[in-house]
């Protein structure tokens, strides 16, 4: 009897059945009556709208996951990942060229089995709901800018990582570690100025009555700016959002489209302050140093499992390598994922709570900031009412009308009406 084997099947098996769950849950909690804060923003029609979004997503999401679950079960029982290594190994390269051979393979037919899903996703389920605006042409150039992008970056990374496995003796999982870590840090900087660029245009806000309201309160922070930039989010989907990226000199502030177009300078002062608070509140260096001490967890247990025989026989394979344990680990790495991308959640909603506090304090306008609320949760079909299970496994930012009621109680807040 192999452990290992049932551990990683009962594994595979749970976390589908835990969100199966939760999203019935979910699916469960839906409220047909609009909530009493969103009267006035939501018409009948389109609150029940977004729910048939949230109901057809969520049924989408969970096809998804009901064939690609048997099929990963299937992959492990017959044998397949022996098959890609037997045809990585016929190739007669070095033992490191080999196991970058054996994971593309591994990627790429994953990719080819999850391209079919993503092209119903975003032309039938975003192009019902009216959010899709991605162009055939655009999305077959994504997802081979993505390949590259992987080749490379990642190629780079797992040859490091496996050479210093097989080159440096109990200490490799330290080396392996410190150069990830490096590697993340310089892609933080280089990201906004490089990679970004390739999916996305961004261009400097003009000289308007925004920009100007922008510059006037990021002075008042004393925050330099390094550029406050638009991004069109509008070529791929009608929805809108705005992000802090970068450091140094390449730290920007990105805008989409859809949302300066949406929305009053005030309310995109407060969301570009509820940004900025992240930068502030030190947000975004917790954000690194939980992914920096998490990947050392990952890469020292990963040290424990280099090679196993037992490991090995669970997948069928006929050799063992570092490269394919690599890829194993993840199957055994997977519950400790969950436990701790939960605790990051409650980290990240604590934050978000933060961050709009200090953009309403610094902008001294809590109306605009709840104003951008409801108006993104609107837009974007947002379900105002998701179950707390739900909340606590998978949402890295608190329901809109907890954080709503959040700032209204901030001090001198709480008499807005």
């Amino acid at each position: 009897m192999n452990y290992y084997l049932i551990f990683i099947l009962a594994v595979i098996i749970g976390t589908y059945l835990l969100d199966l769950f939760v999203e019935r849950l979910n699916l469960r909690n839906l409220e047909t009556e609009l909530p009493e804060e969103f009267k006035g923003y939501y018409d009948r029609d389109r609150y029940k709208k977004a729910q048939e979004y949230l109901v057809e997503n969520t049924r989408f999401s969970l096809i998804n996951s009901s064939i690609v679950t048997p099929v990963s079960i299937a992959f492990i029982l017959l044998g397949g990942f022996n098959l890609a290594d037997r045809f990585a190994r016929s190739l007669n390269l070095d033992s490191i060229l080999t196991g970058l051979v054996f994971t593309g393979v591994l990627l790429l037919a994953y990719q080819l089995l999850e391209i079919p899903f993503s092209v119903y996703e975003t032309f039938v389920v975003e192009e019902k709901y009216g959010f899709n605006r991605t162009a055939p042409k655009t999305f077959i150039l994504d997802i081979l800018k993505s390949w590259f992008l992987t080749a490379v970056i990642g190629g780079a990374a797992l040859y490091a990582i496996i050479w210093f496995f097989e080159s440096s003796g109990k200490w490799a999982w330290f080396y392996c570690w410190m150069i990830v870590a490096a590697f993340r840090l310089l892609l933080a900087f280089l990201a906004p100025a490089v990679i970004m660029p390739l999916f996305n245009r961004y261009t400097p806000l003009e000289k308007d009555d925004l920009r100007e309201a922008i510059e006037a309160y990021a002075k008042s922070q004393n925050f330099k700016l390094k550029g406050v930039y638009q991004m069109d989010g509008s070529r791929r989907s009608a929805k809108a959002n705005a992000f802090f990226t970068g450091f140094g000199r390449f730290r920007r502030i990105v805008l989409f489209d859809t949302l300066i177009e949406k929305h009053t300078t005030a309310e995109l002062v407060s969301v570009l302050a509820h940004e900025m608070g992240h930068y502030k509140k030190g947000h975004i260096w917790m954000s690194m140093l939980l992914s920096f001490l998490t990947s050392g967890l990952m890469f020292y247990i990963l040290s424990l499992f280099i090679d196993s025989p037992q490991l090995f026989a669970a997948f069928r394979m006929e050799s063992t390598s570092v490269y394919a344990s690599l890829v194993f680990f993840g199957f055994l790495y997977q519950p400790v994922d969950t436990i701790l991308s939960v605790f990051g959640n409650i980290i990240s909603r604590r934050n978000e709570y933060a961050a709009d506090a200090y953009a309403v304090k610094t902008v001294g306008n809590p109306r605009a900031m709840i104003e951008a609320l409801k108006k993104l949760s609107v837009d974007n079909l947002s379900n105002l009412t998701p179950h707390p299970v739900k909340v606590f496994m998978s949402y890295r930012h608190p329901p809109v009308l907890q954080r709503i009621r959040e700032i209204r109680d901030i001090p001198s807040v709480g008499t807005l009406n």
